[in-house]
């Protein structure tokens, strides 16, 4: 299981540019979790939401939706870093996206973190761009790759 980072300030994390700083634990996409965004999204393409119907498909299974993999973003953060002096952190989007392979129900993800940028704002605040690799256990292709731009605020 990996190791949570943790950091004391938002300094600690300036000279880590172009590393890669944290792993998260893994996460598990169940079908109830599926059928949950899908009801939130309206998104419910039988790939994803017909058992049944997507065994007949072509990957056997349901796959969960690729903005459901992108979604779980904070929650792999979360489990792969803190900063003990920051009183917030805020999505300030994404530079890049891909869903590079399917992530089928039942499967467990986790994602590694790269910091890309570090660019220090007003008042002790910086936004930094993070590559975001998303891996399914048992597989080498990754199923997302995306950058999101990140702020903190001590």
């Amino acid at each position: 299981m990996p190791t949570m980072k943790t950091f004391d300030t938002l300094k600690e994390m300036e000279s880590l540019v172009g590393q890669t700083v944290a792993v998260s634990d893994w996460v598990t996409i169940t079908q109830a979790q599926i059928d949950l965004f899908a009801q939130a999204t309206g998104d419910h393409q039988w790939i994803h939401t017909d058992p049944q119907r997507a065994a007949e498909g072509p990957f056997g299974t349901p796959i969960a939706h690729g903005f459901l993999t992108l979604s779980l973003m904070p929650q792999f953060f979360e489990s792969a870093m803190t900063v003990t002096h920051s009183s917030m952190g805020v999505n300030a989007g994404l530079n890049k996206v891909r869903f590079t392979a399917p992530v089928p129900v039942n499967s467990r993800l986790r994602a590694h973190f790269k910091l890309i940028t570090f660019e220090w704002l007003e008042a002790g605040a910086c936004q930094m761009v993070w590559g975001m690799t998303v891996e399914r256990e048992g597989q080498d292709k990754p199923v997302c790759v995306a950058e999101a731009v990140v702020r903190r605020y001590p």
